[in-house]
């Protein structure tokens, strides 16, 4: 594996510890022993974004000896209101280098490791093998499998979470005897079929909260005290303002952890985990339907989105607006029911729409287009004035 590239924090001193960690050291669960622990371990943070911001941050400030984050992403306008370890002028920098320099600004102490590199199955296991705690702070379905097969196969505990809109769930996958990611989760959502964030929204607020608990369960089993989250989800919802513990036990027919397991290799994942994939449909890009609109043969648009999505920027034209989940359930196939082969289905990047034009087929018979690469790839390739979500 190529070595990645690695930047760090300022050099680690030893002034003003006792000051620095005096809140710690108060605690009998601590004392200066805990903090010594705290100071030998090695976390390693898959992900620089929501979820890692409170992560990289407490966990700075708790004095973890060595802090390793990994990420390819760059911090975006959109990424601000919930990935607050980022500033406005950190906008199109690594993430890891803005997250880098935000845990070494706020204790010099520690040693900060950045990694600029997609995690794969070439490189999970060098990256993860030092280290003593992982946490999965990724924001997809194909990380959160091959992070979870990664420490099971490296015998490591794996700190969790998954947000989405006001909803939150965290736990501690691997550790004691407690389930692995794939005990409870054995295959993969069909693609579109759940959000992202960019889709649905989450509320800023929520990644802070639970990748604070993923912080305090990261320093819980570094120092040994209290009760992980093993063999227990928490699920937060913020906006009823309730919290639920759901019991879960370990599959001993599980592919990776399981009695007679059948991975016994790091792969990537592929998030369709042996479901059929998606037949291709008929596509159209931006440039091509923009040289439609620009002639005055415009096709029909049809918006699969949500309407918040719409309140913040639509294709010009008119269009009708069809929500995708009104095709999955049938409930809006009359408003499609009688439309041709002109019609344009977009989205934001072009899996909705997608889904979109294969359910009218199935349903209609008839094969409309989707708009290759959605509103991305018209801001992209014909207006960048539009704002981008």
């Amino acid at each position: 594996m190529t070595c990645p590239q690695r930047l760090r924090a300022s050099t680690p001193s030893n002034s003003n510890q006792a000051e620095r960690y005096s809140r710690h050291t108060l605690l009998p669960e601590v004392g200066v022993a805990g903090q010594r622990k705290l100071a030998a371990a090695r976390v390693l943070v898959v992900g620089a974004g929501g979820l890692a911001a409170p992560v990289v941050s407490y966990l700075a400030g708790a004095g973890i000896g060595r802090l390793t984050v990994i990420d390819d992403d760059t911090v975006e306008l959109s990424n601000l209101h919930r990935q607050v370890i980022h500033r406005t002028a950190d906008v199109g920098v690594a993430k890891v280098d803005s997250a880098v320099r935000a845990a070494g600004e706020l204790n010099p102490d520690i040693e900060v490791v950045g990694v600029e590199q997609r995690l794969t199955a070439d490189n999970a296991l060098e990256l993860f093998a030092d280290h003593d705690v992982i946490v999965d702070a990724t924001d997809n379905f194909a990380t959160r499998y091959l992070v979870n097969d990664a420490c099971v196969l490296l015998g490591l505990p794996l700190v969790w979470s998954s947000i989405n809109r006001f909803d939150g769930q965290v736990t501690v996958w691997g550790y004691d005897e407690s389930p692995c990611y794939r005990c409870i989760f054995p295959t993969a959502p069909p693609p579109g079929m759940i959000p992202s964030c960019a889709e649905a929204g989450v509320v800023g607020s929520l990644p802070g909260v639970m990748g604070s608990i993923q912080a305090t369960e990261t320093v819980k089993l570094i120092l040994g005290v209290g009760e992980p989250l093993a063999g227990r989800i928490q699920v937060h919802d913020a906006l009823a303002g309730t919290w639920a513990t759901v019991p879960v036990v370990r599959d001993p027919e599980c592919a990776v952890c399981g009695d007679h397991p059948s991975i016994t290799v790091l792969r990537d994942e592929d998030v369709s985990c042996g479901l059929p994939v998606p037949e291709p449909v008929p596509t159209i890009g931006a440039r091509e339907l923009a040289d439609l609109i620009e002639a005055g043969r415009a096709p029909l648009l049809v918006d699969v989105r949500s309407s918040a999505e719409r309140d913040i920027v639509t294709l010009p034209g008119g269009d009708i607006h069809v929500q995708v989940e009104g095709l999955r359930d049938g409930s809006a196939l009359d408003a499609v029911a009688d439309l041709d082969e002109d019609a344009i289905f977009y989205c934001l990047s072009g899996i909705r729409s997608a889904e979109a034009v294969r359910l009218v087929a199935a349903a209609t018979g008839v094969r409309a287009r989707s708009l290759a690469g959605g509103l991305h790839a018209w801001i992209d390739e014909v207006d960048p004035s539009l704002p981008r979500y």
